[in-house]
């Protein structure tokens, strides 16, 4: 609903293709979002038209709840206008989520995109799709506490069953780390029907918005993953984003913990690796424990991450 011409007398990012509108350019603005566009781009607003929210602009930083939306599912437009841009124009692109964007574009869309709160700018004009992965990446990594909270980190461990197959004594040792000390908790790797059980029931106790969004983000690694010519596994993004997502047990990890959560010299257990990893035998490489819960996490059903979305889900999700 574009209003007659104005001036800008400030000047503030257009709200289709991300361009700064200089001081004195005629721009419009919409009377409902109040959405600022060059008159040139007026055919490319975004649609449909949401009503600026009274509070529109999002810290700069916090928890995933304070960015998300007021209705379901709870996942902040940013993450889904990331998502939707790398999925338009992404899925060809060799390494993605691997390759770094340039860090000053990255910081400087992450930044506009947080100043404009509900009403984004859109990401077309950003022309390396790796800057686009790299806001995204940013963006979860720089929440005061990851997808995975503090709170239900060690839940998320033990469900992943990789204690037993990865604990840190030595090589040759039988594990015991404290986690097994809980009540009810089994010593014994779970096998994988164990495994999906118990992280679906994790992944269930999660805050609504944590959880929808690890669902958005759990089918998007998904659709990634089953692009050939991205040649990224799950394996190689559960490193990628084992860490944002799943992160550490506190704001401020102990060394101890670092060291225990980085790559060992221990295999991601032969069933894992075979339903993630189809006709591999062996993964070149070390995986963290962060690496591991998230290959378990992807390797449960997409119907299940679905359901989180509901009957909205279509509004999110690109087909």
């Amino acid at each position: 609903d574009p209003a007659p011409l104005l001036q800008v007398i400030r000047p503030e990012p257009c709200g289709a293709c991300g361009s700064r509108i200089r001081f004195g350019k005629a721009a419009i603005k919409c009377r409902q979002c109040q959405l600022l566009l060059h008159p040139k781009c007026r055919e490319q607003c975004p649609s449909p038209c949401v009503p600026r929210p009274r509070h529109h602009v999002w810290p700069r930083e916090g928890v995933l709840a304070d960015f998300a939306p007021p209705t379901p599912p709870l996942v902040p437009a940013l993450v889904v206008q990331c998502v939707t841009e790398v999925e338009r124009r992404g899925l060809t692109e060799t390494g993605l989520y691997r390759v770094p964007g340039a860090e000053q574009l990255v910081r400087e869309w992450k930044r506009r995109l947080l100043r404009a709160g509900g009403t984004l700018p859109a990401l077309g004009s950003v022309a390396d799709i790796h800057v686009v992965c790299g806001v995204l990446k940013d963006f979860l990594r720089g929440l005061k506490e990851p997808l995975v909270t503090f709170s239900l980190h060690p839940a998320f461990l033990q469900a992943a069953g990789e204690w037993g197959s990865c604990g840190v004594a030595g090589v040759g040792e039988r594990a015991v780390h404290p986690l097994t000390l809980l009540p009810g908790a089994a010593t014994d790797i779970l096998d994988d029907a164990a495994c999906g059980t118990a992280l679906r029931h994790v992944v269930s106790k999660l805050p609504a918005a944590n959880r929808d969004t690890l669902a958005f983000l759990m089918l998007h690694l998904l659709r990634v993953s089953h692009s050939p010519d991205c040649k990224m596994d799950v394996l190689n993004l559960s490193r990628v984003f084992g860490p944002t997502l799943v992160g550490h047990s506190s704001a401020n990890p102990t060394p101890l913990t670092i060291m225990e959560d980085t790559p060992r010299q221990c295999k991601v257990r032969v069933s894992l690796r075979h339903q993630v990893y189809p006709g591999c035998c062996q993964h070149p490489h070390p995986s963290s424990l962060l690496a591991q819960v998230l290959a378990r996490l992807l390797s449960l059903p997409s119907d299940f991450w679905r359901g989180f979305l509901g009957t909205e889900q279509e509004n999110l999700v690109p087909t």
